[in-house]
């Protein structure tokens, strides 16, 4: 064993070192655009303690990133799951976070091949199978809590949005413009909708249109009612509709929908809502009910 774990570290070594260098990585130099700020300006460059441990492997990771990014989701899908998810992260760093834990789940099933292989000996196929499905399980269970992350925020957002709408409302109905309500809420609340308008006023603050910000606030969260009021906000500027009235009207439409909804999962939750009482109270009812005739009846034998 000691002889094949320093074979293994030299081969590895080996490739480290006899690594070809790709024709865009020799003209990068050549090609790249100077920065002309001054360096003394910008941030240190944060790096991690192990410097020559994270220069070695820094472009396996980047090749590992790109070879998932292949075999996963397209890039431009991605970034839309990243922005809804309100992570500030880049696909290539998403990518690479991926890769890590695919070396993880690769580490967990070889330890677990190597434990299976010293007490039961099963075949080396199966054991290269339960290694690979857990690196690759590993991988998809990144993705999958990618989009549990974007599926919680919008959650939260729908459960915002009534609140921001009659905010809105009441700062419109007060005689203020829609930009000067939006930049009054976002100052007063706080959440997830309230960090997409600030950032929805800082494009307006930048020459925007305000029916093409909220556009794109309604595009980069996903979120049907966000689009709805991003298109009432529109017509309501454009046409001279009377703004707090929709606002309100969609902030009870909202309200509505998600009684619905509750109401809804309450009735699928109706079967499971009698597991407990079927296999739990009703059997501790049972007991309570005859086991004091049988305590009586085995008295009087």
């Amino acid at each position: 064993m000691g002889a094949l774990f320093a074979a293994g570290v030299l081969v590895t070594a080996a490739a480290l070192r006899a690594r070809p260098v790709r024709f865009d990585e020799r003209l990068a130099p050549y090609l790249s655009i100077p920065d002309p700020t001054s360096g003394l300006l910008g941030e240190a460059p944060v790096s991690s303690p192990f410097g020559v441990l994270e220069r070695l492997v820094a472009p396996w990771l980047h090749d590992a990133a790109r070879l998932v990014g292949r075999l996963g989701s397209p890039t431009a899908e991605l970034e839309r799951k990243l922005a809804r998810a309100g992570r500030l992260e880049s696909t290539e760093q998403f990518r690479i976070t991926q890769v890590a834990w695919g070396a993880v789940g690769l580490a967990g099933g070889i330890a677990l091949a190597l434990l299976l292989a010293a007490t039961r000996r099963p075949s080396p196929v199966m054991l290269s199978i339960l290694v690979l499905v857990a690196a690759v399980s590993m991988v998809v269970a990144c993705d999958y809590r990618l989009g549990q992350q974007v599926r919680r925020r919008e959650e939260r957002m729908m459960l915002e949005f009534p609140t921001i709408a009659e905010l809105l409302a009441l700062s419109v109905g007060a005689g203020e413009g829609p930009v000067g309500a939006l930049e009054r809420v976002s100052r007063s609340a706080h959440g997830e909708l309230t960090s997409e308008l600030r950032i929805t006023l800082a494009a307006v603050r930048s020459g925007v249109p305000l029916t093409r910000a909220l556009e794109a606030l309604a595009d980069r969260t996903g979120v049907a009612t966000l689009a709805r009021f991003a298109e009432g906000v529109s017509v309501a500027v454009e046409r001279g509709t009377p703004l707090a009235d929709v606002l309100r009207f969609q902030a009870q439409d909202v309200r509505e929908a998600s009684r619905r909804a509750l109401m809804e999962l309450g009735g699928k939750k109706e079967v499971l809502m009698l597991v407990p009482v079927v296999f739990l109270i009703l059997p501790v009812t049972v007991v309570f009910a005859v086991f004091p005739s049988l305590i009586t009846l085995q008295i009087g034998l």
